[in-house]
């Protein structure tokens, strides 16, 4: 099995090292992306459900310290979101606009460049292609067309690229735009989950208000009703 991949990998001609080489790079961001794009890896579901009670409670303090432990995509946002939760609603959600862009490109890692060979493993293919060509024409010129052995370096070295490129795009734009539409779905569960955030601050916010009001009428009244000395 080996050897006849080495054999087929010494006739397809010298466009065989750059092919083999993008097809190692798409399957290992294939790996990557797979792992890392797994739904459990951005939500954390043991730290979102901790963190939503904790926010209920005021500790923000203490989500912040579990956000820094727990670094990612949300837990990310939800640290910029704790850092700005003195603003108003438009405040917060801004802040926590910003930071969900500047995540979206973590999410995205890598799928540019897989997109890139999905494109340009055909292109070079073809491009196998055309110098096999050139080299039958050569022979061509020189012997002539009865010699089918000498012709047949060149035809195999075009057939053998233009399949390998085509064996190597296909799987990795296939990929490409799964990887993409998982991105997409991710991003807008941020989004939702972005929006629940700001509430849960502003009701926090709210209730921080009222139990401020409360303490400052307590005192207001303690002073007055303390008997002049």
């Amino acid at each position: 099995m080996i050897n006849n991949l080495l054999e087929i990998f010494s006739r397809g001609g010298m466009l065989m090292a750059p092919l083999f080489l993008c097809s190692v790079i798409a399957l290992g961001i294939v790996f990557e992306r797979a792992i890392n794009l797994k739904r459990k890896k951005i939500f954390l579901p043991q730290v979102v459900n901790m963190v939503h009670g904790l926010i209920d409670e005021g500790k923000l303090q203490l989500v912040h310290k579990i956000c820094d432990e727990n670094a990612g995509p949300l837990t990310n946002i939800i640290k910029v979101g704790i850092e700005n939760s003195d603003q108003d609603r438009e405040g917060i959600k801004t802040s926590i606009i910003d930071a969900g862009r500047q995540e979206v490109p973590v999410l995205e890692k890598n799928l540019p460049l897989l997109g890139t060979i999905a494109g340009i493993s055909p292109l070079l293919g073809l491009l196998g292609t055309v110098t096999g060509m050139i080299k039958v024409f050569q022979v061509i010129s020189v012997q002539g067309v009865g010699q089918a052995g000498a012709l047949a370096g060149g035809i195999s070295e075009a057939l053998i690229t233009t399949a390998t490129g085509l064996a190597i795009a296909v799987p990795s734009l296939v990929a490409y735009n799964y990887f993409v539409h998982r991105v997409e779905i991710l991003i807008l569960d941020i989004e939702k989950y972005s929006l629940q955030l700001v509430n849960r601050l502003i009701k926090l916010n709210a209730k921080n208000r009222v139990a401020s009001n409360k303490e400052s009428e307590f005192k207001l009244e303690h002073q007055s009703s303390s008997p002049v000395q």
